[in-house]
């Protein structure tokens, strides 16, 4: 048999199974056979919840002021549709889902509508933070900022986003102020806790988002000791790209008997709606080779195109050179500045600059609907930062291209997962390719080590204390 009749074998054989596993899914949590072909058709898998998904903001019950946000949307996205009335209900969640998927509405209306309820009850005054968003960079974390402000706004709920490289004195200032949402980067808000300038005693909606990133940044003693001081009756939810065994065992201590929601796979998957080329080149050509790909890409000057580098010394290295060739291009890397990165980022979302070279920085917090190309000059470290990167283009609805650079003397170890990935999406696999392996080497968290054990989420588990020494 052909490699192509073995790879279409493969493919039928794993469609068929994703089908009776979602079948069973349905049939598990007793949704009738229209929100199975509902979930089906939108590869979506709900576990340990039996609550259905909504096909309009308005069934949510929310009021037209917490529902502004969304005021010009026809439709909730999957992530939506499932996780808002899971949310509201009070339930504990965990949403996996690629980036781009609209999941900071699918917390964020709910956090709306839990801080009325707690200030209306009395439970809280709102002057000190009701809701808490972690996220693992600062783009990220003052992209959620943005959304949550306009949604909030009219229900006169204020957002703070705290975050490193830049002075504390103005996040501390707007804190005193008071305001019911706090996002943060987990070290500034550990450090702005230990300034006391910070009490989340009042804290019983959390959210820890791109929960896969801060784990592989090595964010998870701090987001430990952060959720030490929210209040042990909070509700949590949790956000990732991938679920691997290190983010089941983090899930089964930080949250309650969680339902949890899977948007396509739980595997690595990149988005379909983005056109991805791999080509196999020697290092020393990328140069020439990036230059020809702008003029292939981004003749009229004018589309927005992202170059994604490895290293900081890369970044400022690549931005010269496209500048010296006459392209108007900025870098964002961890060597400048917050306000040269904001900088560089406001004139790339304007146009003004309408190439941006990155370090995986901005692989997860950039949400510019139109980025056409990203362009990977080299290859991240791992493949899942390769799919964040590639969805930094086609999202909102749109399609998108990934021109990507694999050199085999670097690169080779990560050849068998980026071929699965590939494979996943229907895209092209360069024959050159193969010659590296197709072997997909076993994850080994920075945390846990390769050998960790499978946790069991169907067992109730209750929230983590943080009581004795131990812990």
């Amino acid at each position: 048999m052909s490699t192509d009749a073995v790879e279409k074998a493969e493919r039928k054989r794993l469609k068929k199974e994703k089908k009776a596993a979602a079948a069973a899914a349905a049939a598990a949590t007793g949704a009738g056979p229209k929100v199975a072909a509902w979930r089906e058709a939108r590869a979506i898998v709900v576990e340990g919840c039996s609550l259905r998904p909504i096909t309009a903001f308005a069934q949510t019950g929310l009021s037209s002021t917490q529902l502004h946000a969304v005021r010009a949307f026809s439709a909730p996205s999957p992530i939506q549709a499932q996780c808002l009335p899971i949310a509201l209900s009070g339930r504990d969640a965990v949403g996996i889902a690629a980036t781009g998927s609209g999941k900071t509405l699918a917390f964020g209306l709910p956090a709306l509508a839990h801080i009325a309820a707690q200030i209306g009850a009395g439970v809280v005054t709102g002057k000190k933070p009701i809701a808490l968003v972690i996220a693992p960079t600062r783009e990220l974390a003052i992209q959620i900022s943005v959304v949550l402000e306009e949604a909030g706004q009219p229900c006169g709920i204020s957002s703070v986003c705290v975050y490193g490289g830049v002075s504390k004195r103005d996040q501390v200032t707007a804190l005193r102020k008071g305001a019911q949402i706090v996002v943060a980067t987990p070290g500034r808000l550990e450090d702005l806790i230990q300034d006391n300038a910070c009490r989340l005693d009042d804290v019983s909606y959390l959210v820890l988002d791109e929960a896969d990133r801060m784990l592989d940044l090595g964010f998870e003693p701090h987001i430990r000791a952060i959720a030490s001081k929210t209040r042990a009756d909070r509700q949590t939810l949790m956000f990732s790209a991938t679920w691997p065994n290190v983010i089941r065992k983090l899930a089964s201590e930080f949250l309650s008997n969680p339902a949890r929601v899977i948007i396509g796979s739980q595997d690595l998957a990149a988005s379909h709606s983005v056109k991805q080329i791999v080509e196999v080149i020697d290092a020393p050509a990328r140069d020439a080779r990036l230059h020809a790909l702008l003029q292939q890409y981004h003749g009229s000057r004018t589309n927005r195109v992202i170059v994604f580098v490895l290293y900081k010394k890369e970044a400022t290295r690549v931005e010269s050179l496209l500048q010296r060739k006459g392209w108007k291009a900025a870098a964002v890397h961890g060597d400048i500045s917050q306000a040269q990165r904001s900088a560089a980022v406001d004139a790339f979302k304007a146009g003004t600059v309408p190439v941006l070279v990155a370090t995986d920085v901005a692989a997860r917090g950039l949400d510019i609907p139109d980025v056409e190309v990203v362009i990977n000059y080299s290859f991240p470290l791992t493949t899942e930062d390769y799919v964040h990167r590639i969805g930094r283009t086609g999202r909102a609805g749109k399609k998108g291209l990934a021109h990507t650079m694999f050199v085999g003397a670097n690169d080779k170890p990560r050849a068998g997962e980026l071929i699965n990935v590939l494979n996943e999406a229907k895209q092209e696999v360069p024959a050159s390719l193969f010659q590296f392996g197709t072997s997909v080497k076993k994850k080994e968290s920075k945390m846990y080590g390769a050998h960790f054990k499978d946790v069991d989420l169907t067992k109730k588990a209750s929230k983590i204390s943080f009581d004795s020494d131990d812990e």
